[in-house]
């Protein structure tokens, strides 16, 4: 059962980096009578990420770089370490996913394999994230990745086994949860087998 919603206002917040709404609306409870809520919603546009893997070698490309938001939340040194992802900037997702994964590692994809789309964090931010998996090839490799300087980017590209990646996830290594996400799906599914 879908609920009414009705009365729905919108505030902006800030529009700095993003854009922070604050959204008060009137919804029908289950009784029939109205309820009054106000939440606020961070929309930072969708976005893309994609698990790149070579099946001969078992390996997986991830990328580490700093992440403020982890840093004030109680990451030491603030670096995370995550699958290739970026905004679409009002791309199609499989065009953004192709340029982020230039961009950040230096490697061209030929196919690239549409997995899913998830809603990260419902709660509080409208992205939608569209999940991807590519295989890559050391001979398609056009530079060394790194980002875009401009952006303030400096991504360390890894390379690593499946299996240590996966580990990673255990040792509480990876904590970032598109990676985990994709890191499973490539399990679950066998995509290195």
């Amino acid at each position: 059962m879908s609920p009414a919603i009705r009365n729905m206002r919108t505030e902006v917040l800030s529009d700095n980096w993003y854009v922070l709404r604050k959204i008060s609306f009137e919804i029908q409870l289950p009784d029939g009578s109205w309820q009054g809520q106000s939440r606020e919603a961070y929309d930072r546009g969708n976005g893309a990420a994609i698990l790149l893997y070579n099946r001969a070698l078992g390996t997986v490309i991830l990328t580490r770089q700093f992440r403020m938001p982890t840093y004030v939340n109680g990451n030491p040194d603030g670096m995370l370490i995550e699958v290739c992802a970026g905004l679409l900037d009002k791309d199609h997702p499989e065009v953004a996913i192709r340029r982020e994964v230039e961009e950040e590692t230096g490697f061209t994809v030929s196919e690239v394999r549409h997995l899913f789309d998830a809603y990260m964090s419902p709660g509080s931010v409208t992205e939608i994230l569209h999940f991807f998996a590519a295989e890559y090839a050391h001979d398609s490799r056009a530079h060394a990745g790194g980002g875009v300087a401009d952006e303030g980017e400096q991504i360390e590209v890894l390379e690593l086994p499946l299996a240590e990646a996966l580990a990673m996830i255990e040792r509480g290594e990876i904590r970032d949860a598109k990676t985990i996400m994709l890191l499973q799906y490539a399990q679950i599914h066998r995509l290195l087998e």
